[in-house]
C-alpha cells in the first residue's frame, strides 16, 4: 500500500497543507493537541473534496440511467453480432455516441477521490512513523502524534502490534474496538447506499444483466471494505466513513427529487407531489414545474407511474400545462373518469353449481312468460277477427264488378298459409270461430 500511496506524492503537500489549515480553526476552539481538532480537520477535508466532485456525481446519475435505459438494445445488439467481436464493439460505440452516453462516467467520482484518499493514507503513514511529511513541520507532527479518537491514534491501525500501539501512546485493546466499529459503520454505509440505489431508483420493468451485476456489487463492496479497512489507519477510517455517509446522504437527497423514471422512488415523488397540487392548488418549486413539463413533453410515451399522475390531476379537475404549472379544465375531469370507467372490472362469472341452483327459477319465469304472451296473443287475435267482421258492413262498396272466384280464393289461401305460418315452420293454430 505504500508503494501505491508514493505514487500519488504529488498531492500529499496540498493535502497536509488543507489539513492543517482546518487545524488551526478546529485547534482554536477545541484545543491543538485533541482527537477533535485533528478529526474534524479530516472530515472537512472529505466536505471540500465533495463539494468540488459534485458536477462529477451529476454526470454519474445521468450515465447510470443512460446505461441502464439501454440494456436492452446492447443485449440485442450482442446477441445479433455474437460471432464478430469488432462488429459488436463498434455497434456499442455507435450506440454510445448516439445517445451520448460515456460509461466510464459512473466511475468518475471514485476516479478523482483516489488521489486524495492515497495521500491521505501517505500522510498518516508519515506520521505514524515519526516523520515530517509536506508542510507538517515537526510541532505539528508531534500534536498529530498525540491526538486520540476515542483512545485511539489517528495513524494506529487494526493489525499493528502492541509495541507500536504503546509507541503512540494507547493500548491495544483501545485501538481494536475503534477500528473494528469504524470498519463495520463504514462497510454498512457502503451496503446502505447500494442498496438504496437497487431497492427504489431503478426501473423494475426493465430486466437486464445491469441489474444483477448491480446486486452482486451490493454484496462485494462492503466485504472488499471490510478486508482492506484492517490495514487503514484510523485518520484514514475516518476519511472513508465520512465520504460514505456523504455519499448516502447526497444519493437520497437526488432519489427524493430526480427519481429514475419508472421506479419505487418515482411512484413515491409523484405522490408526494399530487398531495401538495391537491393541498395549494399550484405546483410549488422550479424543481417540481419543471418536472411537471417534461411530463407534459412526454405525451403517450409516459410510463404506468406517470399516467397515474396525469389521472390524478384529472380528477382533481386539473391539467397538466407545458410550462409546468396546472390550470382548471371540465375536459380533464371527464377524461378522468372515462379513463376509470374503462378500467371496471366486469362482474365475476358464477360457478357451475349457481348457474345450476338458478336454473329451475328461470324455467319457471321463461314458462310463466309464454304463457302471458300466448294469452296476449289470443286476446290481439280475438280483437282483430271483431274488425275484419265489422268492416265489411261500416265500408261504403266502390267496386260492384264481380272477382274472379279463382283469383280471390288462391291469393285468401295463400295470404292465410302465410299469416298462419310462423317461424321454423310451425302453424298457428286457427281460432274456434273458423273451424
Amino acid at each position: 500500500m505504500d508503494t501505491i500511496a508514493s505514487l500519488f506524492s504529488f498531492i500529499t503537500t496540498p493535502v497536509s497543507w488543507v489539513i492543517v489549515q482546518f487545524h488551526k480553526l478546529y485547534g482554536a476552539l477545541f484545543g491543538d493537541d485533541t482527537g477533535l481538532a485533528w478529526g474534524l480537520s479530516i472530515v472537512s477535508l472529505v466536505v471540500l473534496i465533495r463539494i468540488c466532485l459534485i458536477p462529477l456525481f451529476v454526470k454519474q446519475i445521468k450515465s447510470t440511467r443512460n446505461m441502464q435505459v439501454l440494456q436492452p438494445k446492447m443485449k440485442a445488439i450482442q446477441e445479433r453480432y455474437k460471432s464478430d467481436k469488432q462488429r459488436q464493439s463498434e455497434e456499442m460505440m455507435k450506440l454510445y455516441k448516439e445517445t451520448g452516453t460515456n460509461p466510464l462516467s459512473s466511475c468518475l467520482p471514485i476516479l478523482a477521490q483516489s488521489p486524495f484518499f492515497f495521500a491521505l493514507y501517505h500522510v498518516l503513514s508519515a506520521i505514524a512513523s515519526g516523520k515530517t511529511i509536506g508542510v507538517i513541520d515537526q510541532p505539528l507532527l508531534d500534536s498529530a502524534r498525540q491526538a486520540h479518537i476515542f483512545g485511539a491514534p489517528l495513524a494506529a491501525k487494526f493489525m499493528d502490534s502492541e509495541d507500536k500501539v504503546q509507541a503512540l501512546g494507547a493500548s491495544l485493546t483501545d485501538v481494536r474496538v475503534v477500528t473494528a466499529i469504524m470498519i463495520v459503520m463504514m462497510s454498512a454505509s457502503q451496503f446502505f447506499t447500494q442498496r438504496q440505489l437497487m431497492t427504489k431508483n431503478v426501473d423494475l420493468t426493465v430486466k437486464t444483466p445491469y441489474m444483477q451485476q448491480q446486486k452482486m456489487l451490493m454484496y462485494v463492496f462492503p466485504l472488499i471494505f471490510a478486508v482492506m479497512g484492517i490495514n487503514f489507519p484510523v485518520g484514514v477510517l475516518v476519511y472513508w466513513l465520512t465520504t460514505n455517509v456523504w455519499t448516502m446522504g447526497q444519493q437520497m437527497y437526488v432519489i427524493n427529487q430526480n427519481p429514475t423514471p419508472g421506479s419505487k422512488a418515482q411512484d413515491q415523488y409523484l405522490n408526494r407531489l399530487l398531495k401538495s397540487v391537491t393541498a395549494h392548488g399550484e405546483v410549488r418549486g422550479r424543481t417540481r414545474r419543471n418536472t411537471v413539463k417534461r411530463l407534459v413533453a412526454k405525451g403517450p410515451d409516459r410510463n404506468d407511474i406517470e399516467r397515474k399522475f396525469i389521472t390524478g390531476l384529472g380528477k382533481l379537475g386539473l391539467a397538466a400545462q407545458e410550462d409546468g404549472s396546472v390550470e382548471k379544465s371540465e375536459a380533464a375531469v371527464l377524461e378522468a373518469e372515462g379513463g376509470a370507467a374503462a378500467k371496471r372490472q366486469q362482474p365475476k362469472r358464477q360457478t357451475k353449481a349457481k348457474r345450476h341452483t338458478a336454473a329451475p327459477s328461470g324455467t319457471a319465469k321463461s314458462s310463466d312468460a309464454t304463457d302471458s304472451g300466448s294469452e296476449s296473443k289470443t286476446s290481439e287475435s280475438k280483437t282483430s277477427l271483431d274488425k275484419q267482421d265489422a268492416s265489411p258492413d261500416d265500408k261504403p262498396k266502390q267496386d260492384d264488378k264481380p272477382k274472379p272466384a279463382g283469383k280471390s280464393a288462391a291469393s285468401g289461401s295463400s295470404r292465410q298459409a302465410k299469416s298462419g305460418q310462423r317461424k321454423g315452420g310451425q302453424q298457428r293454430p286457427k281460432h274456434p270461430s273458423k273451424k
